[in-house]
This record gives C-alpha cells, structure tokens and sequence, in this order.
C-alpha cells in the first residue's frame, strides 16, 4: 500500500485548507485510513481516521468540531481520503501524515497502522 499526501501549506489563522491522501497498491488489505501529525520537538499525535467500508469516523478532542474527514470510492486502483480543516490555529501547524491498517479496529495508536505517507507540512500563523 502506497499512501501520498498533498495539501499543505502556510495560512494565516482561522483559514481552511484541505488534505488529500491517495491510496493505491493491496487497498484491500486495510480497513481502516487516518491522520496523524508531529509538530517540531512533539511526539506524533492522532488527529482523526474513517473506515473504508462504512465511513466510521473518529476525531481527536482537539481537532473535533473543525475537522472534517471524508474518503471517496475506489475507482482505477485508487482511493482518496481527506481531511477538510477548519479554523486553523497556531497550535495546528505540524507535519500531517497519512496512514493505514491492516485492523477493523484501529484505535487511534499510531502502532495500530501499518502503512504511512511521506508527510505534508502544514504551519498556522497567528
């Protein structure tokens, strides 16, 4: 499984800006897609997944209520996913990463997710 980011940037805060995480390769063989991010000198952090198969979904406490996430059908060997940000804060700008598992039931413990993107940065400027 191959999972490549894109979306992010430099915004001021209180904009919106929108990921986009493309799944291609064994897609079959995950249940389960989420984000997570790492600021400089953090420790990685979940920000939110969705199921695959019934769009299940999940947020952090952080992030819930101005994060939105989505997934869209399978269709030439690919499948989407996104994360729709919203009001953006300072404390927001991290380095997101796409990931996905093998697990129905992932949690939200980065341990729990075997396949990973390359990272997209995103900063918030107060």
């Amino acid at each position: 499984v191959t999972l490549v980011e894109s979306g992010g940037g430099s915004v001021q805060a209180g904009d919106s800006l929108r990921l986009s995480c493309t799944a291609s390769g064994d897609i079959g063989s995950t249940y389960t897609v989420g984000w997570f991010r790492q600021a400089p000198g953090k420790e990685r952090e979940f920000v939110a997944y969705i199921r695959w198969s019934d769009g299940t979904f999940n947020y952090s406490e952080s992030t819930k209520g101005r994060f939105t996430i989505s997934r869209d059908t399978l269709k030439w060997g690919r499948q989407n996913m996104y994360l729709q940000m919203n009001s953006l804060e300072p404390e927001d700008t991290a380095v997101y990463f796409c990931a996905a598992s093998r697990k129905y039931y992932s949690g939200t413990e980065a341990y729990n997710f075997n396949y990973w993107g390359q990272g997209t940065s995103v900063t918030v400027s107060s």
